[in-house]
């Protein structure tokens, strides 16, 4: 299958072949592969929906929240994918980045 150029925001969790709209990478990949960065967009959206319930709970800090672990572990799935089939530039900033150490 042959490769298409999509276009992945990060703040606005989004991944189109569409370049006019904002984002923050640019990436190479299958179509098939792309639906793996709806499904993990989708899956952070969920869990932002639930976690904003627990948000105001104020007895539960944010490093011992298990929703906030879920969502961060979907975000380093998504800076993997991105440092895997991203081009240079998008290489050399996940690499920086403390989720790729």
């Amino acid at each position: 299958m042959e490769k298409q150029t999509y276009y992945v925001s990060i703040v606005h969790l989004t991944c189109t072949t569409d370049p006019a709209g904002p984002y923050n990478f640019k990436i190479e990949l299958e179509p098939y592969k792309a639906r793996v960065f709806q499904k993990l967009f989708q899956q952070i959206h969920q869990l932002e929906g639930s976690n904003m319930f627990r948000a105001h709970l104020p007895f539960i800090p944010y490093h011992m929240d298990e929703l906030n672990h879920d969502i961060d572990s979907r975000y380093k799935k998504i800076y993997a994918l991105i440092h895997e089939f991203g081009d240079q530039e998008a290489k050399e900033f996940v690499e920086q980045i403390p989720y790729f150490s």
